[in-house]
């Protein structure tokens, strides 16, 4: 699984995972600097959505003499594979779950409990 570099790649991401449709550099980089600092270059967007399409993190569709920028994966999916790959650094899963378990705040302890009672319950009718 491909991760995400910088801040830039993950700004990036995140717009367009937020985003309602595919989107061109331009209407991504606007997004962008709506609320920066400084203002990020064209290129420099444009070099960053690319890098992306070839970790294949992003699909790009010709549109015109422009590229249309979507992500290959929702947000949820992507962050799901993170932690899976992270949970098969270690044959020890049962004290790294427990030790995130503990270290979330509690309503996401519950959410997390409630997704479990629902899977295993789930797999007791079947």
């Amino acid at each position: 699984m491909a991760l995400l570099g910088g801040s830039l790649e993950r700004s990036i991401m995140d717009v367009l995972w937020d985003a309602p449709s595919p989107l061109r550099v331009r209407e991504l980089l606007a997004k962008l600097n709506e609320n920066a600092d400084k203002a990020l270059a064209y290129n420099t967007v444009q070099t960053v959505a690319e890098r992306l399409a070839q970790k294949g993190l992003l699909r790009r569709e010709q549109d015109g003499l422009a590229f249309r920028y979507t992500p290959t994966q929702a947000r949820e999916d992507y962050v799901v594979e993170l932690m899976l790959d992270a949970l098969t650094e270690t044959s020890d899963h049962g004290s790294i779950l427990a030790r995130f378990a503990e270290s979330m705040p509690p309503e996401d302890a519950r959410h997390l409990m409630d997704a479990l009672r629902r899977r295993t319950s789930d797999g007791e009718q079947r």
